[in-house]
């Protein structure tokens, strides 16, 4: 049951990391990846100007972000691709007819260790902050904002480069 599982609960922020032998990396925080600014796009744009923006800038997905700030998923190229080759979209179609709207998030405070037990069962995480926003008014709410998108590929990649034997 995922209610026993260690891994799930940390996932899932119910149990702090237990792990008894850590790697060096364990407890660092995902802030220090240096991920790149994501490329965000809104729920109008259509599938066939996504698949084009994405070939454009190089990227294989993109958080798909209501106006409002709202995470709605991600939106990935061959996701995109295979749901137009197989009829089940159209290009004409908004993307949020091919996102992929269960997804993780991780703060950039949360440690590697933490990301590294998403990123067993996910594909990718999408890094947000937590930012106080005031109104016209003065009241404040506090919004999300997407930091960025980070892959199985980046930790391996920062530990790999930062290894310390």
């Amino acid at each position: 049951s995922k209610f026993v599982n260690d891994k799930w609960m940390i996932k899932n922020g119910f149990l702090n990391d237990v792990q008894e032998h850590k790697p060096w990396w364990w407890n660092i925080k995902v802030q220090k990846l240096n991920l790149s600014a994501p490329l965000i796009l809104l729920p109008e744009v259509s599938c066939q100007k996504a698949i084009e923006i994405l070939q454009e800038k190089g990227y294989d997905q993109a958080p798909v972000v209501a106006e409002s700030g709202l995470i709605l998923g991600m939106v990935t190229l061959s996701n995109t691709l295979t749901s137009v080759l197989a009829g089940n979209a159209e290009f004409s179609d908004p993307v949020t007819k091919v996102i992929y709207d269960q997804f993780s998030k991780i703060g950039l405070e949360d440690s590697l260790g933490k990301l590294s037990c998403i990123l067993e069962n996910d594909h990718f995480a999408i890094v947000v902050h937590e930012q106080m926003q005031f109104n016209g008014n003065g009241s404040s709410f506090m919004k999300q904002m997407v930091f960025g998108v980070v892959t199985a590929m980046d930790l391996l990649t920062f530990v790999s480069r930062n290894d310390k034997k």
